[in-house]
């Protein structure tokens, strides 16, 4: 018996990489919801292909943010405690500075240039998964920027005379 279709599900393979923004309102909803569409439909290589690459490029995410805020912490308590503040540094009940606030840049501006880096993750995210989205329901392959392979996403190619679909497919 063959579980393959020759038919790929565009619905569900485009769902799937939708299914990652529900990580704005559900905690780790970009890790279940995937992960429950994915498994529905998994016997379908078109279907489980996409669904193997948006759980790579979410965990892949998660690890970059991770490791940029773990960075970030650390890097702006190491710099925050190699300033010499000779005055105490706050804003008083009238908005006006107490110290000198250029002693601060340093850390200003690496705390900035962190925020940077996530806020371009964040952008990667939404582009990344819209585009996956339009692939899939092209019918076509897509293959995530910067996603590690942890599910062992295999060649577009290999799944399609796997399935007999013969379709020029691109990634």
């Amino acid at each position: 018996m063959n579980n393959q279709s020759t038919n790929p599900d565009k619905t569900v393979a485009a769902l799937i990489h939708l299914s990652t923004f529900s990580q704005f309102f559900f905690p780790f909803g970009n890790f279940i919801f995937p992960l429950i569409f994915w498994t529905a439909k998994k016997n379908d290589p078109f279907v489980n292909e996409h669904g193997k690459q948006a759980l790579n490029f979410q965990i892949s995410l998660f690890l970059y943010a991770f490791f940029l805020v773990m960075v970030g912490v650390a890097g702006a308590i190491l710099i925050g405690l190699n300033i010499n503040f000779e005055d105490s540094f706050y804003i008083n009940d009238h908005h006006q500075w107490i110290g000198n606030p250029l002693e601060a840049g340093p850390v200003t501006i690496y705390i900035m240039t962190m925020a940077l880096l996530v806020l371009a993750l964040f952008v990667l995210n939404v582009y990344g998964v819209v585009s996956a989205t339009i692939k899939a329901g092209e019918g076509k392959f897509y293959k995530y920027p910067l996603a590690i392979n942890f599910l062992n996403a295999g060649k577009p190619q290999d799944l399609f005379t796997a399935s007999g679909n013969s379709e020029d497919q691109s990634v």
